[in-house]
């Protein structure tokens, strides 16, 4: 049976590197989680001229809500002047980003490293 999450810390984790903020993302990502994180993802996306990473590398689950939040975040970024990629290595994940059109809006790289050297593979 899954576990529900009790707080926000148990899906997200952020830090700086490199003059970049990378927001790791864990376990599932679906309806529920968004809900506990929109507001702090927002607080993240709100300084003008950001760069943002976005980990989903250790994501097991993405649904629509979290496809959501994604975007939302890639327009409040790139609306303060920023820039914002996903590391995405997992298949499946990648697969739904690019059945649903995404993989044209998103900059997508299979590791952090990539995406912290600004080497991306799709946008």
């Amino acid at each position: 049976m899954p576990r529900e999450p009790t707080s926000s810390a148990q899906q997200v984790r952020v830090h700086e590197t490199d003059g970049q903020t990378v927001v790791q993302l864990f376990g599932e990502i679906d309806i529920a989680v968004t809900l506990l994180i929109t507001a702090e993802v927002d607080a993240i996306t709100s300084r003008p001229n950001s760069h943002v990473v976005v980990d989903l590398g250790l994501v097991d689950f993405l649904d629509c809500r979290g496809l959501g939040l994604l975007c939302r975040a890639r327009r409040r970024v790139e609306e303060r002047g920023g820039h914002l990629t996903l590391v995405c290595p997992d298949p499946r994940i990648r697969q739904m980003i690019r059945i649903v059109g995404l993989s044209q809006v998103f900059f997508l790289t299979d590791t952090l490293d990539e995406a912290l050297d600004g080497r991306t593979s799709v946008r």
